[in-house]
């Protein structure tokens, strides 16, 4: 196709985080300025939803991610297969709800699971499963994927990717801001006051992620429902000393993590063995609140709003751990701004597809230190 023709504007995008509770599924119609600018100037959000994994499968991510178990070269293949069948099935019935066609949509871009994340040492890679050609095969449509290994390829980490729909989307001529994806893991988007150019981004460390397998582990739920475990808890100060004494945290971006770094294993060989349960829930919340706020200071101090995106901006305690944390911000919700907060990654990958199929770079290499701009993912047509 002419790489500067959009003949449909419709995009579907999926992804399931690092927090593995569900694929979401958005189909969303871009709108460029005109065509032969690259950047986005609104995006309409036709369908949204997430989809739940079958919970024996959810179980088996959940304890992948929390490295609680090990894998043989079969048991990749068969997981890779599965989750792309339940992307495909997800696909589908994102289409069906929607009341669209599969001949309607342009492309659809799939994220996949994350297995693992490793983008620096002496051979930097990234994992994630779910086989592409079953969801162009199983759906008819055209699916882009693998977007993170182009990027590490040219020395970047893969992440995060969705600073340039950030800056698109929700940056202000005369204010300084920050997206804050509160997933499995919090990442920032700093979006300096009318300037395109000095936009950054990079993760700060667990936001749901340990969280939830410490809720998992002692109440049997998958997330605290409204931060009502970690509200009976009182925040352990020698703990989250111990916490935050992480090297990682000290490390300047760009820098990326993921649920194979910070996992309960982790924490476990931080604990003393006598912490209450619910103290240590106090805890991991005030570790989320605190590192954002102190990577927010060090990298933008004059942020004036911080827009909250992902599964955490149904925590109000860690809202208000990060209002709290963060006095001279406003902390808020991007449904403020006409922006699905547990849909914004989804509708992410919905654009980088369409960046791949305009033959567009995906990636912004002043985030993710990249070489260079990159055009992202493998294209397996239908």
């Amino acid at each position: 196709m002419n790489p500067t023709h959009d003949p449909s504007g419709l995009y579907l995008g999926l992804i399931s985080g690092t927090s593995a509770d569900g694929i979401d599924a958005a189909l969303v119609r871009f709108h460029d300025d005109d065509d032969d600018d690259d950047g986005v100037t609104r995006a309409e959000l036709r369908f949204g939803r997430t989809y739940p994994w079958p919970e024996d499968l959810r179980a088996r991510l959940v304890e992948l991610g929390q490295r609680a178990a090990t894998l043989t070269l079969d048991d990749i293949g068969e997981l890779d297969t599965r989750i792309g069948l339940q992307f495909a099935d997800t696909a589908l019935a994102a289409l069906r709800h929607a009341g669209v066609d599969a001949g309607e949509v342009a492309a659809i871009g799939s994220h996949g699971q994350t297995l693992r994340h490793r983008p620096q040492g002496p051979h930097p890679f990234t994992l994630q499963l779910g086989d592409a050609s079953l969801i162009a095969e199983r759906c008819g449509v055209r699916t882009v994927a693998d977007f993170r290994r182009r990027d590490v390829a040219a020395g970047g980490h893969g992440a995060p990717l969705l600073p340039a729909l950030h800056a698109a989307l929700l940056s202000a001529p005369d204010e300084h801001r920050a997206v804050l994806n509160l997933g499995g893991i919090a990442n920032l988007t700093l979006l300096p006051a009318g300037d395109a150019v000095g936009v950054r981004g990079f993760d700060t460390g667990p936001a749901n992620g340990l969280m939830d397998a410490w809720c998992l582990r002692h109440t049997g739920a998958g997330y605290d429902r409204g931060g009502a475990f970690a509200a009976t808890g009182r925040v352990d100060a020698d703990l989250l000393q111990r916490l935050l004494d992480e090297p990682w945290f000290a490390l300047p971006p760009p820098k990326s993590t993921g649920r194979d770094q910070f996992h309960l294993g982790w924490l476990e060989g931080l604990l003393l063995g006598d912490e209450a349960p619910a103290d240590v829930q106090a805890t991991l919340l005030a570790l989320s609140a605190r590192t954002v706020a102190d990577a927010l200071r060090a990298a933008q101090p004059e942020t004036a709003r911080v827009i909250a995106c992902g599964g955490g901006v149904h925590n109000p305690m860690l809202l208000a751990a990060l209002a709290e944390a963060l006095p001279d911000a406003r902390v808020e919700s991007s449904a403020l701004h006409g922006l699905d907060p547990d849909m914004i990654e989804a509708m992410g990958f919905a654009w980088l597809a369409r960046q791949t199929v305009l033959g567009r770079p995906g990636n912004l290499p002043g985030v993710t230190g990249a070489a260079g701009p990159r055009v992202l993912g493998a294209i397996h047509s239908a």
